[in-house]
């Protein structure tokens, strides 16, 4: 070997070893960092102000801004929101938002920062809280607004119409969802079916804002229009909040049947979605179970079946046990020992007295059946209500005739015909009715007794008057023509077997 050619191999050997020692050193900051962001994790629990600043601690690490350092400010920004430190989590989300131009991928950053708003959605507990949403909201859309990601800008403004629903700002609220249904529209304004998915999250905010503010004949129009939607795949939530808010529009026009069944979709589509309401609409659906005065248990179908002994709602399934047994003392008892669990819900306590009063009303009814004459009190003392009540709903049944009877106030008494009585009375009046119709048809169509013109009767009248005023033998003479007249065409001429004799 030449000289030359040592010198090359050596030139060549000393240069490998040197890109090597290279890489180590890059391999070994990568470990650095990779150490520092799992070591940061496992103070998160045990002491999460300094793992915060071990978080904040990995960006600087890095040569250029990359995952870890995105990972680290993510990880920094929930324990800072969680610790309630809501200016320096606004401050590094910002920070954060700059990763997502260069330094990730489309989509990494897209499911991070989605993840994220749903992470700071669910843990927004104060108003506070709620003003640090609305501001990473805001951040968000300006970072994405230049990026043409549709897809992220829908969902954070749809997030953001959800942030004014919560706080019942209904002017923001129809700003933004009139500005979402156009972004979920083609140019023709017809409706994207693309898009449909984010214009039923749109419709459920729209609905719940009209259930809200009991605007009844929009919601109905809405209603109506998103279960006609049918290019989206929706989330079983969104389709649970949609249907729950059509069974308390139809709960407010009495329609019991309608809202039983769209509260029962509702609970299947929460139950799907894993959602913690479906707890709350099962008791809608118990409700609306008795409101309909039906003898089918609410628990013995397959969806409902293994929340029947559920202590989240053993208040209502005692109650509607109760009502189906028409044990009023039982119902009584179950409504007054957990009243302020059924109570909490005020739609619940909107429609549980129509409940009450339908118990009661049934109640009154198996009491008073045997008797003819009984007082107000007596059915007070027996039901345990008062007596205005019983007075109230007795005049209701004797109004709708399910109680034949008088209510005399003075006395506080009540006299109920008997059914006997009754039976004759009814006897009597069909009897009447059959012999009205047998007179019409004998004497008005029988040519016998047609009634007369005015002119014949005048002309009888005076005939008769001569004849109670003149001899005898014109009176006889008068009264002989009369029979003449009258053969073949009397009751006699007419009904075999009815001449007199």
């Amino acid at each position: 070997m030449s000289d030359d050619d040592d010198f090359m191999q050596d030139s060549d050997q000393e240069e490998y070893d040197f890109e090597y020692e290279d890489d180590d050193d890059e391999n070994t900051a990568d470990v650095d960092i990779e150490n520092k962001y799992y070591n940061a994790k496992q103070m998160k629990a045990s002491n999460p102000e300094e793992a915060i600043e071990e978080f904040l601690g990995v960006p600087a690490l890095e040569q250029e801004k990359g995952d870890w350092g995105f990972k680290g400010l993510k990880q920094a920004i929930k324990l800072e929101f969680k610790l309630k430190k809501y200016d320096k989590a606004v401050e590094h989300y910002r920070e954060l938002l700059t990763y997502v131009k260069s330094a990730v991928t489309r989509n990494y950053s897209e499911k991070s920062i989605t993840n994220m708003l749903d992470y700071i959605e669910k843990e927004s507990d104060d108003e506070s809280a709620m003003k640090c949403m609305e501001e990473f909201y805001s951040q968000t859309l300006d970072s994405f607004q230049s990026s043409n990601n549709e897809r992220l800008w829908l969902k954070t403004n749809i997030k953001l119409a959800r942030l004014w629903l919560d706080r019942k700002d209904y002017g923001q609220l129809t700003k933004k969802v009139r500005e979402l249904h156009k972004a979920c529209q083609k140019e023709d304004g017809t409706d994207d079916p693309t898009k449909g998915t984010y214009s039923l999250e749109v419709y459920a905010l729209e609905i719940q804002m009209y259930a809200e503010t009991r605007n009844n004949k929009r919601l109905k129009a809405l209603y109506e229009k998103s279960l006609r939607v049918r290019s989206a795949v929706p989330h079983p939530k969104i389709m649970g909040i949609i249907r729950e808010c059509g069974g308390k529009m139809h709960m407010s026009e009495e329609n019991w049947k309608e809202a039983q069944s769209d509260f029962f979709e509702s609970f299947r589509n929460y139950d799907e979605a894993g959602s913690l309401q479906r707890i709350q609409v099962l008791k809608y659906l118990v409700l609306t179970t008795m409101l309909m005065k039906s003898d089918i248990n609410p628990f013995d179908s397959q969806e409902t079946k293994p929340y029947k002994n559920d202590p989240r709602i053993a208040g209502m399934t005692d109650l509607v046990d109760a009502y189906q047994r028409d044990d009023i003392h039982l119902y009584e008892s179950v409504l007054q020992g957990n009243k302020k669990d059924i109570l909490a819900d005020p739609f619940i306590a909107e429609h549980i007295d129509e409940v009450t009063r339908n118990m009661r009303t049934k109640a009154i009814l198996k009491l008073i059946a045997p008797y003819t004459r009984f007082t107000l009190s007596f059915v007070a003392n027996q039901l345990k209500i008062s007596i205005p009540e019983v007075q109230d709903i007795l005049g209701f049944l004797i109004v709708d005739k399910k109680v034949r009877g008088k209510i005399n106030q003075k006395d506080g008494t009540v006299e109920v015909e008997s059914q006997s009585d009754i039976a004759r009375v009814e006897a009597m009046r069909e009897w009447y009715l059959s012999l009205e119709t047998l007179f019409a048809t004998v004497f008005n169509e029988g040519d016998g007794f047609k009634s007369q013109e005015p002119d014949q009767m005048l002309q009888q009248h005076e005939g008769s008057t001569q004849l109670g005023s003149g001899s005898g033998g014109k009176g006889s003479s008068g009264l002989g023509k009369a029979k003449a007249g009258s053969k073949g065409k009397g009751i006699a001429g007419r009904i075999p077997g009815a001449g007199f004799k």
